[in-house]
């Protein structure tokens, strides 16, 4: 939609995880007309660390408006715990430096006079999937699981068709739940899902099967491109992982009876190598009428989903979407 001045109006998104950051220019169609990409530097301090993602998204403001459009509002995907409404990040674990970081107003700062919104990006995720991938033309679909599996792992949840954020925006914080006694180090205790199911724990979890080749400092991308080749030590590390996962997903499944599990990220990138070994848990785990109506699938936007999912803080909010495509709301 146009504004009165004849430039189309368009979204900057900010998709902001714990090893990158994508700013980019989107439109309420969930389309990306400009991407820019950039290392997050996840224990660099918050007040080091965003002049850089600014400056990154002035060049992308600049781009637009030699294009003959305007960015209307500034969305923004990232992981939690944080207060949602308020754009405040309590103490994320996979963004050290960012504890006790008020997000949104340094935000509004830097791009004064646009509404600045800010979502978990467990729920963007769940939006995004909901709105322009699995969901796109279902009017059967109101149960939807989304987990972002990531640098990190959380989860949005979609209930009745509406996202569920919680009574202090924490719901789909599922990294934290403890699946085993004993295990690798994650979102602040051993065992827990985030430590067996996100790109640092599957790396906790190589280092601890096969010490001799992998360390806790190697890179995900390194034991990724591994699984990928289906080296045979690689994808035992995946199929543990894909146990402990459908550990949790049996969790799930049991308690918010889900239509749809979607998968970002590294399930998009390993699929079955993970996925597989998940099933079976479930199958032996979750009550088999929950089960026998849950589909596991990678994200139907694949690579896009990050892209995506940073534009929904914006057009899930009724308010700002309507300005967004020019109808002022009644």
């Amino acid at each position: 939609m146009k504004n009165e001045t004849g430039s189309r109006r368009t979204i900057l998104g900010f998709d902001i995880g714990g090893t990158k950051t994508a700013c980019v220019e989107g439109t309420a169609e969930g389309a990306i007309l400009q991407r820019v990409e950039l290392a997050t530097c996840a224990a660099e301090p918050f007040a080091r660390a965003l002049p850089r993602m600014v400056k990154a998204a002035y060049l992308i403001r600049d781009e637009a408006a030699r294009a003959g459009r305007a960015i209307a509002a500034v969305s923004v995907s990232i992981g939690g715990p944080l207060r949602i409404d308020e754009g405040f990040l309590i103490d994320p674990p996979h963004l050290p430096g960012w504890h006790n970081a008020p997000l949104k107003a340094r935000l509004k700062e830097a791009f004064p006079g646009l509404p600045v919104c800010v979502e978990h990006d467990g729920n963007a995720g769940a939006l995004a999937e909901f709105t322009f991938g699995v969901g796109k033309g279902r009017t059967d679909l109101r149960h939807l699981i989304f987990l972002t599996f990531g640098t990190g792992i959380g989860a949005g949840f979609i209930v009745n068709g509406q996202v569920l954020r919680g009574a202090t925006d924490t719901a789909g914080e599922v990294g934290h739940w403890r699946l085993a006694e004993d295990g690798p180090l994650g979102f602040g205790k051993h065992g827990s899902w985030e430590s067996f199911g996100s790109g640092a724990g599957l790396v906790e979890l190589a280092a601890q099967m096969f010490p001799a080749r992998w360390a806790a400092a190697t890179p995900i991308r390194t034991l990724v491109d591994a699984m990928l080749a289906d080296d045979a030590e690689a994808l035992a590390v995946a199929a543990a992982a894909g146990k402990w996962m459908g550990r949790g997903l049996a969790l799930l499944i049991d308690a918010l009876n889900p239509q749809v599990i979607v998968f970002g990220s590294l399930g998009v990138a390993l699929g079955e190598r993970v996925l597989g070994p998940a099933r079976a848990v479930i199958a032996e785990e979750a009550l088999p009428q929950a089960a026998a109506a849950c589909a596991l699938v990678p994200s139907v936007l694949g690579r896009r989903i990050g892209d995506v999912a940073s534009l929904m803080a914006v057009l899930a909010d009724p308010a700002e979407r309507a300005v967004l495509v020019g109808r002022p709301q009644q």
